[in-house]
């Protein structure tokens, strides 16, 4: 098992941003303290060597202007519905940065800040903890918010995501990571339709035309949902082309106790036979199938377009500040958030 740092690069204010290189077991994980990203996820294969599998950049200067690939999104991950909320009577407007809604975050979410970060190991891994603060008021949301988010690699070849948040006022809370995976390799040229997933959900979030809950769970069983039996990407994606979100971008509601540590996901590459597991504690997965790349210049002159890279983004629903049916997702001063994603590898 190894650790390195290095300086990745400096920031305009003057602020160094450090690079940490975690091996453990076969993988190698690379993650910046700018927007706690996943930056590369190197993994092997039977037949075609290691490679890279997450979506990114080859430079410092790309994860400046980064939007989302690998970051750590917060304070609530996904969107909230015409960018605000209500607490006791006390409506919160937010940014709007989605339309007439708030995503992940808003203008400067989690994503864009600078974390302080401490590497350290176990007897079973090596990790780096990341911290940050968020003032009350911050992006609109109340309370003074610290969250603790810790990623490693085990012996065993998985990463283990866990997040952890205290907040002095109500305020909702919903942290994940949007790492954009492609188990072929990054600039194979390999698209992820033919990736072959599996989802322990039997049932999704239905969504209106801008993305956000109509409060309804809808049965995935014989509809282009229905991951219940694993199949690629793109067998049913084209009875959604004509949907909003042009495929998949759908939250979907992970059968068992919330809360209890348990499988969501298979995915298998036919191309590189790579296969990953996914095992979490939130209610639900954001599976996004890459429906709007379009021309993104990523590492070492590779270039993203639809559907070259997937997400599954463990977290609380999309919108649950406004939908009280949904699983609660207002935390502090009294309840403290702690959630946690693995994710498995083998080839």
């Amino acid at each position: 098992m190894k650790i390195t740092k290095r300086t990745f690069g400096i920031l305009s204010n003057g602020k160094k941003v450090h690079l940490y290189t975690l091996k453990a077991g076969e993988l190698v994980l690379s993650i910046s303290t700018l927007g706690a990203a996943w930056t590369s996820l190197k993994v092997p294969s039977a037949e075609r060597g290691a490679d890279d599998i997450l979506l990114g950049f080859s430079s410092f200067d790309g994860y400046v202007n980064n939007r989302y690939f690998g970051v750590t999104v917060g304070r609530f991950a996904n969107r909230i519905g015409g960018a605000k909320f209500s607490l006791k009577g006390k409506e919160y407007p937010l940014y709007q940065n989605d339309g007439g809604n708030s995503l992940h975050g808003g203008r400067t979410g989690f994503g864009k800040r600078l974390w302080k970060a401490e590497a350290y190991e176990e007897r079973d891994g090596v990790f780096v903890r990341f911290e940050l603060k968020s003032p009350d008021g911050d992006e609109g949301y109340p309370g003074n918010f610290r969250a603790a988010v810790s990623y490693g690699l085990t012996k065993t070849n998985e990463i283990v995501a866990d997040y952890e948040a205290r907040v002095d006022a109500p305020c909702p809370v919903n942290l994940t990571n949007c790492a954009f995976f492609n188990l072929a390799g990054e600039g194979r040229g390999v698209d992820i339709l033919s990736t072959e997933l599996k989802l322990n959900c039997s049932s999704y979030v239905e969504v209106n035309s801008a993305l956000i809950p109509t409060g309804k769970l809808i049965p995935a069983a014989n509809t282009p949902f229905d991951f219940s039996v694993r199949k690629p990407i793109g067998r049913d994606i084209r009875a959604l082309a004509e949907s909003a979100p042009g495929g998949y971008d759908h939250c979907f509601v992970i059968d068992g106790e919330p809360g209890d540590l348990r499988p969501f996901a298979e995915v298998y590459d036919p191309f590189s036979r790579r296969f990953m597991k996914g095992f979490t504690t939130q209610p639900g997965v954001q599976f996004f199938s890459g429906n709007s790349l379009s021309s993104v210049r990523g590492k070492i002159g590779s270039v993203y377009e639809k559907h070259d890279g997937f997400c599954l983004e463990t977290q609380h629903f999309p919108d649950s500040p406004n939908r009280p049916e949904f699983p609660s997702a207002i935390y502090g001063p009294d309840r403290d958030y702690h959630e946690k994603a693995v994710f498995a590898f083998d080839w």
